[in-house]
Protein backbone atom coordinates (compact mmCIF):
# COMPACT_ATOMS: atom_id res chain seq x y z
CA UNK A 1 0.00 0.00 0.00
CA UNK A 2 1.26 3.66 -1.07
CA UNK A 3 0.87 5.57 2.50
CA UNK A 4 3.14 8.46 3.45
CA UNK A 5 3.80 7.08 6.86
CA UNK A 6 2.60 9.86 9.47
CA UNK A 7 3.46 10.47 12.99
CA UNK A 8 1.06 13.43 13.42
CA UNK A 9 -1.85 10.96 12.10
CA UNK A 10 -1.15 8.11 14.55
CA UNK A 11 -1.06 9.93 17.67
CA UNK A 12 -4.37 11.76 16.39
CA UNK A 13 -5.99 8.48 16.27
CA UNK A 14 -4.30 7.28 19.18
CA UNK A 15 -5.70 10.33 21.47
CA UNK A 16 -8.74 9.88 20.17
CA UNK A 17 -9.04 5.81 21.38
CA UNK A 18 -7.46 7.06 24.63
CA UNK A 19 -10.47 10.36 24.94
CA UNK A 20 -12.88 6.92 24.44
CA UNK A 21 -11.25 4.72 27.12
CA UNK A 22 -10.13 2.36 24.42
CA UNK A 23 -7.06 1.00 23.16
CA UNK A 24 -6.42 0.13 19.58
CA UNK A 25 -6.06 -3.49 18.67
CA UNK A 26 -2.00 -4.34 18.41
CA UNK A 27 -0.13 -6.31 15.49
CA UNK A 28 1.15 -9.45 16.04
CA UNK A 29 3.04 -12.02 13.87
CA UNK A 30 0.70 -14.36 13.75
CA UNK A 31 -2.02 -12.28 11.83
CA UNK A 32 -2.56 -10.36 8.53
CA UNK A 33 -2.82 -7.05 9.06
CA UNK A 34 -3.81 -3.90 6.87
CA UNK A 35 -2.57 -0.29 7.16
CA UNK A 36 -5.86 2.45 7.25
CA UNK A 37 -5.06 5.63 5.81
CA UNK A 38 -5.96 9.18 5.68
CA UNK A 39 -7.81 10.44 2.85
CA UNK A 40 -7.47 13.50 2.93
CA UNK A 41 -3.45 13.24 2.96
CA UNK A 42 -2.93 9.85 2.37
CA UNK A 43 -1.00 8.80 5.35
CA UNK A 44 -1.01 5.74 7.68
CA UNK A 45 -3.26 6.15 10.67
CA UNK A 46 -2.58 2.67 12.16
CA UNK A 47 -1.98 -0.90 11.48
CA UNK A 48 -5.18 -2.87 11.73
CA UNK A 49 -5.07 -6.81 12.62
CA UNK A 50 -7.26 -8.81 10.29
CA UNK A 51 -9.67 -12.09 11.48
CA UNK A 52 -8.80 -15.58 9.61
CA UNK A 53 -11.29 -17.98 8.76
CA UNK A 54 -10.70 -19.62 11.78
CA UNK A 55 -11.32 -16.73 13.83
CA UNK A 56 -14.56 -15.58 12.45
CA UNK A 57 -15.95 -18.73 12.80
CA UNK A 58 -15.35 -18.83 16.26
CA UNK A 59 -16.96 -15.36 16.78
CA UNK A 60 -19.75 -16.53 15.04
CA UNK A 61 -19.93 -19.43 17.48
CA UNK A 62 -20.16 -17.08 20.09
CA UNK A 63 -22.95 -15.13 18.81
CA UNK A 64 -24.74 -18.27 18.49
CA UNK A 65 -24.25 -18.71 21.95
CA UNK A 66 -25.01 -15.49 22.94
CA UNK A 67 -28.66 -15.96 20.85
CA UNK A 68 -29.79 -18.51 23.10
CA UNK A 69 -29.96 -16.62 26.06
CA UNK A 70 -30.41 -13.17 24.75
CA UNK A 71 -34.04 -14.47 22.86
CA UNK A 72 -35.48 -14.88 26.30
CA UNK A 73 -34.62 -11.53 27.60
CA UNK A 74 -37.30 -9.30 27.99
CA UNK A 75 -37.88 -6.65 25.13
CA UNK A 76 -37.92 -3.92 27.25
CA UNK A 77 -34.36 -5.10 29.02
CA UNK A 78 -32.97 -5.14 25.88
CA UNK A 79 -34.27 -1.51 24.99
CA UNK A 80 -32.23 -0.83 27.88
CA UNK A 81 -29.33 -1.94 26.46
CA UNK A 82 -29.40 0.18 23.58
CA UNK A 83 -30.49 2.71 25.63
CA UNK A 84 -27.33 2.52 27.78
CA UNK A 85 -25.29 2.20 24.56
CA UNK A 86 -26.76 5.43 23.18
CA UNK A 87 -25.73 7.85 26.33
CA UNK A 88 -22.40 6.49 25.65
CA UNK A 89 -22.67 7.88 22.18
CA UNK A 90 -24.00 11.05 23.50
CA UNK A 91 -20.84 10.96 25.80
CA UNK A 92 -18.46 10.24 23.32
CA UNK A 93 -19.81 11.85 20.27
CA UNK A 94 -16.99 14.32 19.17
CA UNK A 95 -14.44 11.83 19.47
CA UNK A 96 -16.27 9.04 17.26
CA UNK A 97 -17.14 11.88 14.84
CA UNK A 98 -12.88 12.90 14.76
CA UNK A 99 -12.75 9.44 14.06
CA UNK A 100 -15.20 9.48 11.42
CA UNK A 101 -13.59 12.76 9.88
CA UNK A 102 -9.78 11.20 9.94
CA UNK A 103 -10.79 8.12 8.47
CA UNK A 104 -12.96 8.21 5.74
CA UNK A 105 -12.42 12.11 5.10
CA UNK A 106 -15.98 13.10 5.91
CA UNK A 107 -16.14 16.76 6.96
CA UNK A 108 -16.23 17.01 10.69
CA UNK A 109 -19.99 18.54 10.56
CA UNK A 110 -21.27 15.50 8.44
CA UNK A 111 -19.40 13.39 10.59
CA UNK A 112 -20.92 14.68 14.05
CA UNK A 113 -24.45 14.08 12.13
CA UNK A 114 -23.30 10.88 11.43
CA UNK A 115 -22.78 9.88 15.12
CA UNK A 116 -26.10 12.04 15.65
CA UNK A 117 -28.30 9.25 13.62
CA UNK A 118 -26.64 6.42 15.68
CA UNK A 119 -27.83 8.11 18.94
CA UNK A 120 -31.55 8.72 17.31
CA UNK A 121 -31.73 4.80 16.22
CA UNK A 122 -30.69 4.00 19.84
CA UNK A 123 -33.70 6.78 21.26
CA UNK A 124 -36.50 5.13 18.34
CA UNK A 125 -35.27 1.29 19.17
CA UNK A 126 -35.69 1.66 22.91
CA UNK A 127 -39.48 3.00 22.45
CA UNK A 128 -39.81 -0.16 19.81
CA UNK A 129 -38.78 -2.61 22.69
CA UNK A 130 -42.50 -1.47 23.98
CA UNK A 131 -43.90 -1.58 21.33
CA UNK A 132 -43.26 -4.72 18.92
CA UNK A 133 -45.98 -7.04 18.72
CA UNK A 134 -48.90 -8.85 16.35
CA UNK A 135 -52.18 -8.72 15.98
CA UNK A 136 -55.37 -10.59 16.92
CA UNK A 137 -57.62 -11.76 14.19
CA UNK A 138 -60.87 -13.02 14.30
CA UNK A 139 -61.33 -16.88 13.55
CA UNK A 140 -63.99 -18.67 11.69
CA UNK A 141 -64.26 -21.39 14.09
CA UNK A 142 -66.29 -20.79 17.54
CA UNK A 143 -64.55 -20.69 20.38
CA UNK A 144 -60.99 -20.19 18.65
CA UNK A 145 -58.25 -17.29 19.20
CA UNK A 146 -56.13 -16.41 16.51
CA UNK A 147 -53.28 -14.77 16.74
CA UNK A 148 -49.65 -13.62 15.41
CA UNK A 149 -46.63 -13.06 17.47
CA UNK A 150 -42.93 -11.85 15.98
CA UNK A 151 -40.16 -13.42 17.45
CA UNK A 152 -36.44 -13.13 17.46
CA UNK A 153 -34.55 -15.04 14.09
CA UNK A 154 -30.98 -15.17 15.15
CA UNK A 155 -27.53 -13.82 14.69
CA UNK A 156 -27.60 -11.19 11.95
CA UNK A 157 -24.54 -10.39 9.55
CA UNK A 158 -24.21 -6.92 8.77
CA UNK A 159 -22.11 -5.82 6.07
CA UNK A 160 -21.39 -2.44 5.82
CA UNK A 161 -19.65 -0.28 3.67
CA UNK A 162 -17.20 2.73 4.30
CA UNK A 163 -19.23 5.80 3.56
CA UNK A 164 -21.27 5.75 6.59
CA UNK A 165 -18.56 3.59 8.53
CA UNK A 166 -20.72 3.54 11.80
CA UNK A 167 -24.37 4.79 10.69
CA UNK A 168 -25.61 2.32 8.74
CA UNK A 169 -24.53 -0.46 11.06
CA UNK A 170 -26.17 1.32 13.98
CA UNK A 171 -29.61 1.05 12.11
CA UNK A 172 -29.12 -2.75 12.09
CA UNK A 173 -27.57 -2.96 15.49
CA UNK A 174 -29.98 -1.43 17.28
CA UNK A 175 -33.28 -2.69 15.90
CA UNK A 176 -31.67 -6.42 15.66
CA UNK A 177 -31.03 -5.89 19.21
CA UNK A 178 -34.27 -4.88 20.45
CA UNK A 179 -35.56 -8.02 19.07
CA UNK A 180 -33.43 -10.26 20.51
CA UNK A 181 -31.03 -10.93 17.69
CA UNK A 182 -27.29 -10.84 18.00
CA UNK A 183 -24.90 -8.52 15.13
CA UNK A 184 -21.92 -9.68 13.67
CA UNK A 185 -20.61 -6.68 11.92
CA UNK A 186 -18.30 -6.93 8.76
CA UNK A 187 -17.04 -3.42 8.39
CA UNK A 188 -15.23 -1.74 4.90
CA UNK A 189 -11.66 -2.44 5.36
CA UNK A 190 -11.78 1.06 4.10
CA UNK A 191 -12.97 2.05 7.90
CA UNK A 192 -11.83 -0.85 10.13
CA UNK A 193 -10.94 2.12 13.17
CA UNK A 194 -14.51 4.06 12.82
CA UNK A 195 -15.68 0.18 13.36
CA UNK A 196 -13.33 -0.40 16.33
CA UNK A 197 -14.30 2.27 18.21
CA UNK A 198 -17.60 1.70 17.77
CA UNK A 199 -17.70 -1.75 18.98
CA UNK A 200 -15.29 -0.79 21.81
CA UNK A 201 -18.03 1.85 23.24
CA UNK A 202 -20.87 -0.87 23.33
CA UNK A 203 -18.94 -3.88 24.94
CA UNK A 204 -18.95 -2.64 28.85
CA UNK A 205 -22.63 -2.18 28.56
CA UNK A 206 -23.49 -5.41 26.88
CA UNK A 207 -20.64 -7.12 29.04
CA UNK A 208 -22.09 -5.71 32.39
CA UNK A 209 -25.31 -7.41 31.46
CA UNK A 210 -23.98 -10.59 30.75
CA UNK A 211 -24.35 -10.64 27.11
CA UNK A 212 -20.71 -9.41 26.20
CA UNK A 213 -20.76 -12.45 23.06
CA UNK A 214 -24.20 -10.55 21.82
CA UNK A 215 -21.67 -8.31 19.43
CA UNK A 216 -19.06 -9.71 17.53
CA UNK A 217 -16.48 -7.28 15.10
CA UNK A 218 -15.25 -9.49 12.20
CA UNK A 219 -12.29 -7.45 10.17
CA UNK A 220 -11.32 -9.80 7.45
CA UNK A 221 -10.67 -10.09 3.98
CA UNK A 222 -13.84 -10.53 1.75
CA UNK A 223 -12.02 -14.12 0.30
CA UNK A 224 -12.30 -16.45 2.53
CA UNK A 225 -13.75 -14.90 5.29
CA UNK A 226 -16.20 -12.21 4.02
CA UNK A 227 -17.66 -15.39 1.30
CA UNK A 228 -17.54 -17.99 4.12
CA UNK A 229 -20.15 -15.63 6.51
CA UNK A 230 -22.91 -15.06 3.95
CA UNK A 231 -22.67 -19.07 3.03
CA UNK A 232 -23.19 -19.63 6.92
CA UNK A 233 -26.77 -21.72 7.40
CA UNK A 234 -25.97 -20.16 11.62
CA UNK A 235 -26.65 -16.60 10.29
CA UNK A 236 -30.75 -16.29 9.22
CA UNK A 237 -30.48 -12.73 8.16
CA UNK A 238 -27.80 -11.14 6.02
CA UNK A 239 -27.72 -7.70 5.91
CA UNK A 240 -25.24 -5.89 3.42
CA UNK A 241 -24.85 -2.21 1.97
CA UNK A 242 -22.65 -1.44 -0.83
CA UNK A 243 -22.74 -1.41 -4.38
CA UNK A 244 -24.90 -3.33 -6.86
CA UNK A 245 -22.21 -5.51 -7.46
CA UNK A 246 -21.73 -6.73 -4.08
CA UNK A 247 -25.28 -6.89 -3.81
CA UNK A 248 -24.98 -9.29 -6.93
CA UNK A 249 -22.74 -11.25 -5.40
CA UNK A 250 -24.08 -12.07 -2.34
CA UNK A 251 -28.14 -11.95 -3.08
CA UNK A 252 -27.89 -15.84 -5.09
CA UNK A 253 -25.05 -17.18 -1.98
CA UNK A 254 -27.37 -16.44 0.79
CA UNK A 255 -30.30 -17.45 -1.79
CA UNK A 256 -29.20 -20.88 -2.06
CA UNK A 257 -29.04 -21.28 1.55
CA UNK A 258 -32.86 -20.42 1.54
CA UNK A 259 -31.57 -17.25 4.08
CA UNK A 260 -32.89 -13.47 3.74
CA UNK A 261 -30.91 -10.91 2.51
CA UNK A 262 -31.41 -7.39 3.02
CA UNK A 263 -29.84 -5.39 0.51
CA UNK A 264 -28.82 -1.50 0.64
CA UNK A 265 -27.42 -1.19 -2.87
CA UNK A 266 -26.33 1.37 -4.97
CA UNK A 267 -28.07 4.91 -6.40
CA UNK A 268 -28.23 6.94 -8.83
CA UNK A 269 -30.68 9.86 -7.74
CA UNK A 270 -32.49 12.21 -9.74
CA UNK A 271 -34.28 15.26 -9.08
CA UNK A 272 -36.50 16.77 -11.38
CA UNK A 273 -37.22 20.54 -11.20
CA UNK A 274 -40.69 22.38 -12.94
CA UNK A 275 -41.35 25.50 -14.24
CA UNK A 276 -42.95 26.08 -10.78
CA UNK A 277 -40.40 25.21 -8.68
CA UNK A 278 -38.84 27.70 -6.31
CA UNK A 279 -35.52 27.61 -7.14
CA UNK A 280 -33.73 29.17 -4.41
CA UNK A 281 -34.79 26.26 -2.16
CA UNK A 282 -33.86 23.66 -5.60
CA UNK A 283 -30.78 25.11 -5.80
CA UNK A 284 -29.60 25.04 -2.48
CA UNK A 285 -30.88 21.35 -2.07
CA UNK A 286 -28.99 20.61 -5.10
CA UNK A 287 -25.90 21.33 -4.51
CA UNK A 288 -26.06 19.98 -0.60
CA UNK A 289 -27.35 16.52 -2.47
CA UNK A 290 -24.67 16.29 -5.18
CA UNK A 291 -21.39 17.68 -3.46
CA UNK A 292 -21.86 16.56 0.70
CA UNK A 293 -19.53 13.70 1.19
CA UNK A 294 -17.59 14.42 -1.49
CA UNK A 295 -20.99 12.87 -3.50
CA UNK A 296 -19.93 9.42 -1.58
CA UNK A 297 -23.37 8.78 -0.73
CA UNK A 298 -25.91 6.10 -2.10
CA UNK A 299 -28.45 9.13 -1.88
CA UNK A 300 -26.01 11.58 -3.67
CA UNK A 301 -28.40 13.83 -6.20
CA UNK A 302 -26.45 12.97 -10.10
CA UNK A 303 -28.81 13.51 -12.32
CA UNK A 304 -31.05 16.71 -12.55
CA UNK A 305 -33.50 17.34 -14.92
CA UNK A 306 -34.96 21.11 -15.59
CA UNK A 307 -37.68 22.08 -17.45
CA UNK A 308 -36.60 24.45 -20.34
CA UNK A 309 -37.82 27.66 -19.87
CA UNK A 310 -35.88 28.07 -15.96
CA UNK A 311 -32.99 25.60 -17.11
CA UNK A 312 -30.52 28.69 -17.78
CA UNK A 313 -31.70 30.83 -14.79
CA UNK A 314 -31.27 27.33 -12.32
CA UNK A 315 -27.85 26.73 -14.38
CA UNK A 316 -26.61 30.01 -13.34
CA UNK A 317 -27.36 29.40 -9.66
CA UNK A 318 -25.87 26.09 -10.04
CA UNK A 319 -22.70 27.30 -11.66
CA UNK A 320 -22.12 30.14 -9.42
CA UNK A 321 -22.50 27.69 -6.45
CA UNK A 322 -20.25 25.43 -8.02
CA UNK A 323 -17.60 27.80 -8.34
CA UNK A 324 -17.80 28.98 -4.42
CA UNK A 325 -17.42 25.15 -3.87
CA UNK A 326 -14.16 25.16 -5.60
CA UNK A 327 -12.59 27.26 -2.29
CA UNK A 328 -14.24 25.17 0.07
CA UNK A 329 -12.18 21.94 -0.65
CA UNK A 330 -9.86 21.05 1.65
CA UNK A 331 -8.91 19.50 5.17
CA UNK A 332 -12.49 17.47 6.75
CA UNK A 333 -11.44 18.29 10.30
CA UNK A 334 -11.86 22.07 9.21
CA UNK A 335 -15.44 23.33 9.55
CA UNK A 336 -15.27 25.98 7.10
CA UNK A 337 -14.28 22.57 4.15
CA UNK A 338 -17.52 22.37 2.27
CA UNK A 339 -16.19 19.12 -0.06
CA UNK A 340 -13.99 16.88 1.38
CA UNK A 341 -11.65 13.58 -0.15
CA UNK A 342 -12.97 11.41 -1.91
CA UNK A 343 -11.96 7.29 0.10
CA UNK A 344 -9.04 6.48 -1.94
CA UNK A 345 -6.69 6.83 -4.98
CA UNK A 346 -9.11 4.22 -7.00
CA UNK A 347 -11.72 6.53 -6.33
CA UNK A 348 -9.80 9.97 -7.77
CA UNK A 349 -9.06 7.61 -10.76
CA UNK A 350 -12.35 6.41 -11.39
CA UNK A 351 -13.82 9.87 -11.54
CA UNK A 352 -10.67 10.93 -13.94
CA UNK A 353 -11.54 7.97 -16.12
CA UNK A 354 -15.67 9.03 -16.02
CA UNK A 355 -14.58 13.05 -16.89
CA UNK A 356 -12.69 11.46 -19.98
CA UNK A 357 -15.62 9.35 -20.93
CA UNK A 358 -18.14 12.64 -20.54
CA UNK A 359 -15.73 14.19 -23.13
CA UNK A 360 -15.60 11.25 -25.57
CA UNK A 361 -19.45 11.60 -25.46
CA UNK A 362 -19.90 15.21 -25.82
CA UNK A 363 -20.85 16.28 -21.82
CA UNK A 364 -20.33 20.20 -21.67
CA UNK A 365 -17.94 20.52 -18.22
CA UNK A 366 -19.41 23.92 -16.99
CA UNK A 367 -17.85 23.84 -13.57
CA UNK A 368 -15.13 21.38 -11.96
CA UNK A 369 -13.67 18.42 -13.61
CA UNK A 370 -10.08 17.68 -12.93
CA UNK A 371 -8.33 16.31 -9.65
CA UNK A 372 -6.86 18.53 -6.66
CA UNK A 373 -3.28 19.07 -7.07
CA UNK A 374 -2.69 18.47 -3.46
CA UNK A 375 -2.00 15.03 -1.07
CA UNK A 376 -5.09 12.91 -0.31
CA UNK A 377 -7.62 12.38 -2.99
CA UNK A 378 -9.51 15.32 -3.85
CA UNK A 379 -11.76 16.12 -6.66
CA UNK A 380 -13.62 19.18 -7.67
CA UNK A 381 -17.11 19.03 -7.60
CA UNK A 382 -18.34 18.39 -11.50
CA UNK A 383 -21.81 20.03 -13.08
CA UNK A 384 -21.91 18.87 -16.57
CA UNK A 385 -24.57 19.92 -19.04
CA UNK A 386 -25.71 16.82 -21.18
CA UNK A 387 -26.30 16.76 -24.75
CA UNK A 388 -29.54 17.10 -25.73
CA UNK A 389 -29.86 13.97 -27.90
CA UNK A 390 -31.15 10.36 -25.98
CA UNK A 391 -27.64 8.52 -25.85
CA UNK A 392 -25.38 9.66 -23.62
CA UNK A 393 -23.94 6.37 -21.17
CA UNK A 394 -22.13 8.61 -18.81
CA UNK A 395 -25.36 9.70 -17.17
CA UNK A 396 -26.81 6.47 -16.73
CA UNK A 397 -23.58 5.12 -14.66
CA UNK A 398 -23.50 5.77 -10.67
CA UNK A 399 -19.99 7.26 -10.00
CA UNK A 400 -19.35 7.56 -6.57
CA UNK A 401 -17.87 11.11 -6.74
CA UNK A 402 -18.85 15.15 -7.11
CA UNK A 403 -20.77 14.65 -10.47
CA UNK A 404 -23.82 16.01 -11.62
CA UNK A 405 -25.53 15.69 -14.91
CA UNK A 406 -28.14 18.35 -16.34
CA UNK A 407 -30.42 17.64 -18.90
CA UNK A 408 -34.01 19.71 -19.72
CA UNK A 409 -37.20 18.74 -20.75
CA UNK A 410 -40.37 20.81 -22.33
CA UNK A 411 -42.71 22.54 -19.65
CA UNK A 412 -45.83 20.20 -19.94
CA UNK A 413 -43.72 17.12 -20.84
CA UNK A 414 -42.97 15.91 -17.11
CA UNK A 415 -43.90 12.21 -18.37
CA UNK A 416 -40.05 12.91 -20.03
CA UNK A 417 -38.81 13.50 -16.99
CA UNK A 418 -40.16 10.93 -15.00
CA UNK A 419 -39.11 8.31 -17.28
CA UNK A 420 -35.40 9.34 -17.32
CA UNK A 421 -35.83 9.64 -13.71
CA UNK A 422 -36.60 5.88 -13.47
CA UNK A 423 -34.64 5.05 -16.64
CA UNK A 424 -32.09 3.57 -14.57
CA UNK A 425 -31.30 -0.04 -12.71
CA UNK A 426 -30.86 1.58 -9.20
CA UNK A 427 -34.26 2.87 -7.73
CA UNK A 428 -33.43 4.30 -4.15
CA UNK A 429 -33.93 8.19 -3.66
CA UNK A 430 -35.76 10.78 -5.97
CA UNK A 431 -36.89 14.38 -5.68
CA UNK A 432 -39.45 16.64 -7.10
CA UNK A 433 -39.22 20.54 -6.66
CA UNK A 434 -42.62 22.09 -8.03
CA UNK A 435 -45.64 24.68 -6.25
CA UNK A 436 -47.79 22.07 -8.43
CA UNK A 437 -50.39 19.88 -6.94
CA UNK A 438 -50.92 18.02 -9.99
CA UNK A 439 -47.22 17.19 -10.72
CA UNK A 440 -46.82 16.07 -7.28
CA UNK A 441 -49.70 14.15 -6.84
CA UNK A 442 -48.27 12.59 -10.71
CA UNK A 443 -44.70 12.18 -9.00
CA UNK A 444 -46.08 9.71 -6.34
CA UNK A 445 -48.76 8.19 -8.30
CA UNK A 446 -47.97 4.67 -9.92
CA UNK A 447 -47.19 5.66 -12.64
CA UNK A 448 -44.53 8.17 -10.94
CA UNK A 449 -40.93 7.40 -9.33
CA UNK A 450 -40.06 4.04 -9.08
CA UNK A 451 -37.98 4.48 -5.91
CA UNK A 452 -37.92 3.31 -2.05
CA UNK A 453 -37.42 7.37 -1.11
CA UNK A 454 -39.80 9.87 -3.11
CA UNK A 455 -39.13 13.68 -1.36
CA UNK A 456 -41.00 16.96 -2.48
CA UNK A 457 -39.37 20.17 -1.98
CA UNK A 458 -36.16 18.57 -0.95
CA UNK A 459 -33.46 17.02 -2.13
CA UNK A 460 -32.68 13.18 -2.36
CA UNK A 461 -30.06 12.91 0.63
CA UNK A 462 -31.07 13.48 4.48
CA UNK A 463 -33.29 10.67 5.46
CA UNK A 464 -34.54 10.34 8.64
CA UNK A 465 -34.25 7.21 10.74
CA UNK A 466 -38.74 7.42 11.74
CA UNK A 467 -39.05 5.91 7.96
CA UNK A 468 -37.81 2.70 5.77
CA UNK A 469 -34.96 3.55 4.27
CA UNK A 470 -34.04 1.62 1.19
CA UNK A 471 -34.85 1.62 -2.42
CA UNK A 472 -36.28 -1.17 -5.22
CA UNK A 473 -34.79 -2.74 -8.22
CA UNK A 474 -30.82 -2.90 -8.69
CA UNK A 475 -31.00 -1.09 -5.33
CA UNK A 476 -31.64 -4.23 -3.54
CA UNK A 477 -35.40 -3.66 -2.05
CA UNK A 478 -34.57 -3.59 1.36
CA UNK A 479 -35.48 -1.47 3.69
CA UNK A 480 -33.43 -0.04 7.33
CA UNK A 481 -34.43 2.21 10.24
CA UNK A 482 -37.78 3.24 10.76
CA UNK A 483 -41.27 2.06 9.95
CA UNK A 484 -41.87 -1.35 10.12
CA UNK A 485 -37.93 -2.41 9.11
CA UNK A 486 -37.56 -4.38 12.38
CA UNK A 487 -39.87 -6.88 10.96
CA UNK A 488 -36.80 -7.96 8.77
CA UNK A 489 -35.02 -9.27 11.94
CA UNK A 490 -37.73 -11.61 13.44
CA UNK A 491 -39.86 -14.48 12.36
CA UNK A 492 -43.59 -14.34 12.66
CA UNK A 493 -45.29 -16.82 14.06
CA UNK A 494 -49.73 -17.55 13.65
CA UNK A 495 -50.92 -19.28 16.54
CA UNK A 496 -54.57 -20.68 17.43
CA UNK A 497 -55.95 -21.97 20.38
CA UNK A 498 -58.83 -23.47 21.00
CA UNK A 499 -61.06 -22.82 24.00
CA UNK A 500 -64.00 -24.81 23.39
CA UNK A 501 -64.48 -28.63 24.00
CA UNK A 502 -65.21 -28.89 20.08
CA UNK A 503 -62.97 -29.28 16.94
CA UNK A 504 -64.13 -27.76 14.47
CA UNK A 505 -61.84 -28.06 10.96
CA UNK A 506 -61.52 -24.88 9.08
CA UNK A 507 -63.16 -24.80 5.46
CA UNK A 508 -66.09 -26.47 7.12
CA UNK A 509 -64.81 -29.44 6.69
CA UNK A 510 -66.16 -32.37 8.15
CA UNK A 511 -64.08 -35.43 9.26
CA UNK A 512 -66.07 -37.47 11.41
Amino acid sequence: MDCRMSTSGETEIHQLFTTLGLELPSATSTRDTIVTEDPSSGAALARVPLDDLASAQAKVAAACDAFTRLRLEPGPARGDLVRKFGARLRAHKDALARIVCAEVGKGIEEARGEVQEMIDICDYAVGLSRTLGGRTMLSERPGHRMFEQWLPLGPVLCISAFNFPVAVWSWNAAIALVCGDPVIWKPSLKAPLCAIATHGLLQPVLAQAGFGDAMQLITGADDPVATALVDDPRLPLVSATGSCAMGRAVAPRVAARLGRSLLELGGNNAIIVDATADLDLAARAIVFGAAGTAGQRCTTTRRLFVARSIESPLRQRLVAAYQQLQARIGDPRDPQTLVGPLIDRDAQSRFREMIAEIQRHGGELLVGGAAVDRPGYFVQPTLVRAPDHATFPPIDQETFAPILYIRSFEDDDLGRALAWNNGVEQGLSSALFSDSVRAVERFWSPAGSDCGIANVNLGTSGAEIGGAFGGEKATGGGREAGSDAWKSYMRRQTCTINGSRALPLAQGIRWD
